[in-house]
């Protein structure tokens, strides 16, 4: 494989050019286990399918290396496997999926990886079970955790593991992204700041005709803002309705999931295969996709304060940008979406600006 090939399967991996460097070099004699930390949508799949591609495609002729790689950067090589928990965490029986997997032989390729979704949610007991195949890993099988961070639970895996740092994504290689996606230069703007740095969230909300809209309606708060309680009681009413909106596309590919489920449980005479599990990933995956968008609506909400305050400083917009901080922070708590943007709208119209 020439050296602009082991480049090219990296080519969807955005802004990790160290990772990306030490992954080129291990994949001439890879180690057992990995642990690839960052937050969501900081290119820690693409970066595995990567490695994966240049493994698996080793000792192959130039025509099956290169089928061995477009398999895998598809995710359909039978020598990539990938484990993901259906629910918040993972379960027993999802880590003994992983578990398995590892001690069965490579189907194509001389060797199997497996890559761990959202290892971080991994309790203790989970942990544990783990930890012996890491210790002592068939000479076959290459394990890739990942996860956004790495727990104090978890710091023995860790060990066992080369761990690789990735950084959050700028707000203008995900915008470059987009623009690439064919979205225009306005739009790609707006995306990049709503993604949050989270390439996955951007490649769908490139597609939300609403997504302008919510941005606008977010800078237009302080103006709206005055001292009747009510007004704040309108605005979140709206910022909850115009969220909503943006959740129906999710609800109705949650329905659909569903009801492929019951097909396939009449089909088979099966009942409650894996209803449960599905309904959580849902809930979790919905209650994701709103703390994203009041994360998105309060950076946008803090980012027009301060150009407020670069206009014209003043203590109170000082004030009004930490209340919107320490309502971000608030977000990590899982609180009530209402009463938290009722309290701080509250707080911003207590302000003399």
């Amino acid at each position: 494989m020439t050296l602009s090939a082991r480049a090219s399967v990296f080519a969807d991996v955005l802004e990790q050019d160290e990772a990306v460097q030490q992954l080129q070099i291990s994949a001439q004699s890879p180690l057992h286990a990995y642990f690839f930390v960052g937050p969501r949508g900081s290119c820690r799949w693409e970066a595995a399918k990567g490695f994966a591609a240049l493994v698996l495609s080793s000792g192959f002729d130039s025509s099956n290396a290169d089928r061995a790689i477009n398999l895998v950067l598809r995710g359909e090589h039978p020598d990539l496997v990938r484990v993901s928990p259906t629910g918040n965490q993972y379960r027993d029986e999802e880590v003994q999926i992983l578990i398995n997997e590892a001690s069965r032989t490579p189907i194509e390729s001389k060797k199997k990886v497996i890559v761990a979704d959202r290892f971080h949610t991994a309790n203790a007991t989970a942990v544990g079970r783990l930890l012996k195949t890491l210790e002592e890993p068939p000479p076959s099988t290459i394990v890739i955790l990942l996860g956004e961070n790495i727990p104090d639970e978890q710091v023995t895996i860790a060990s066992r593991c080369m761990t690789l740092e990735f950084q959050p994504l700028s707000s203008s290689a995900v915008s470059t992204w987009l623009l690439g996606e064919g979205l225009d230069e306005e739009n790609a703007k707006v995306v990049a700041l709503a993604s949050g740095g989270d390439l996955h969230r951007a490649a769908d909300l490139m597609n939300d005709p609403q997504v302008n809209d919510r941005f606008n309606m977010w800078q237009t708060i302080p103006d709206r803002l005055d001292k009747q309680g009510h007004i704040a009681a309108q605005i979140v009413e709206e910022i909850q309705h115009r969220i909503d909106g943006a959740q129906v596309a999710i609800d109705e590919r949650h329905l659909q999931e569903i009801e492929a489920l019951q097909e396939r449980e009449e089909s088979f005479g099966v009942r409650g295969s894996g209803r449960k599990n599905l309904e959580t990933e849902h809930k979790r995956e919905i209650r994701r996709f709103r703390i994203d968008e009041l994360q998105f609506g309060l950076t946008t909400l803090a980012n027009t304060f301060r150009n407020k305050l670069h206009e014209n400083p003043s203590e109170a917009v000082t004030r009004s940008i930490e209340h919107i901080r320490r309502a971000n922070t608030a977000l990590r708590r899982n609180p009530n979406e209402k009463l938290l943007l009722q309290a701080l709208l509250i707080s911003l119209s207590d302000e003399e600006i």
